[in-house]
This record gives C-alpha cells, sequence and structure tokens, in this order.
C-alpha cells in the first residue's frame, strides 16, 4: 500500500520499526486488521516487511530495533512490535523486552488476535496427521460397524469426495454403499 501524506508525516519518513531511512517505504497492515484505516497501519522499509512477509527473524540483530519500538506512540506499532517480539522470546533481549513494558490491553489483544484466530480453525486430519481437505479420497483402516444401517465397513474400503464437518475436527462425511455416514478421522487416511 502507498503511504499517504498522514502516514509519511507520523513516520518523518523512516520506518516505524527499524528507523531506516528506505526510499520506498511501505504501509503494512497489521493483522488482523486490514489498512481501512492509518490507525491500522505501520510504515515499514523494505528490509523489515520482507522479513515479516516471509516470517524469516533469523537475522535477530536487525530485529533488536524492537526494544525501541515497543515504545512508540502509535498503537499499530506497538501491536506489531509486540507480535514480532513474541516470536522471538527465545532470544534474552526479546524475552526481557517483553517483560519491562506495560502496553494497554487492546494493544496486545490486538497483537495476539491473529494467532489466536488461527489456532481457532478446525483442521481435519487422518490417523497419520495428514491434512483432509474438502473433496479427498479416503481409506478405512479398520471395520467400521455403520450405526443405524444394516452393514460394516471393511478396512480398506475406499470413501470418495468427503466433506468435512465444520465444527468438528475430528468428523468427516462421506458415503459407503451409498449411505451418507459420519466417520471418525482416527479412523482413514488420506488415500494419494
Amino acid at each position: 500500500m502507498a503511504l499517504n501524506t498522514q502516514l509519511q508525516n507520523r513516520s518523518n519518513q523512516v520506518c516505524e520499526i527499524c528507523s531506516d531511512k528506505d526510499d520506498n517505504l511501505q504501509a503494512y497492515a497489521v493483522p488482523p486488521k486490514n489498512d481501512d484505516s492509518n490507525d491500522n497501519v505501520v510504515v515499514l522499509c523494505n528490509k523489515c516487511l520482507r522479513q515479516i512477509e516471509e516470517s524469516d527473524f533469523t537475522d535477530t540483530n536487525h530485529w533488536r530495533c524492537l526494544t525501541g519500538s515497543i515504545w512508540s506512540e502509535v498503537p499499530a506499532v506497538q501491536a506489531l512490535s509486540y507480535k514480532l517480539l513474541s516470536k522471538m522470546k527465545s532470544e534474552d533481549w526479546a524475552a526481557e523486552t517483553l517483560d519491562s513494558v506495560f502496553l494497554d490491553e487492546s494493544v496486545t489483544e490486538w497483537a495476539n488476535a491473529e494467532d489466536e484466530l488461527e489456532a481457532a480453525k478446525v483442521v481435519h486430519k487422518d490417523s497419520f496427521g495428514v491434512i483432509l481437505e474438502l473433496g479427498d479420497n479416503v481409506i478405512l483402516t479398520q471395520n467400521l460397524n455403520v450405526k443405524g444401517a444394516n452393514f460394516i465397513a471393511p478396512k480398506g474400503t475406499m470413501v470418495r469426495k468427503i466433506r468435512l464437518v465444520p465444527d468438528n475436527a475430528e468428523q468427516i462425511e462421506g458415503k459407503i454403499e451409498g449411505e451418507t455416514i459420519v466417520i471418525l478421522t482416527k479412523y482413514v487416511r488420506k488415500s494419494v
């Protein structure tokens, strides 16, 4: 996103994280918020932006700048700094910075919101931990007594074009012998 005049003035035309004077500064909306307001945006240099987008925090010397940016008066800068420091809390300096800073509760909630949303996603996995997706084919790993029907689905049965139960990661739906049944994911493996 291009910088508008208000963002240029707020940042003094330097990266709000590392204070680098990059000729190509860009606006970055701190997730999970979008760029509909300047209050949700941080001005970043190319180096910071690239490393954030690639989740590459191996250059810890570069990220030591967070010990200063966390004290910014801009909530978006505080939220992004807190989020990045949390990803590097195994580093002593990052852990010390996190321990020493006291942020408004809304800022820490914003910083943690994306991770909480990710954790709340329902992910269906087969008995071997392989992620299942809508329309996959699976194979039963053991005989299943189908409740409400008069048959047992034998081990090795192929279930084609499964559907995922949206609110339960341990269940999928599929058709066996023309009947749509609910199958526990621990009894299937994804077919290649």
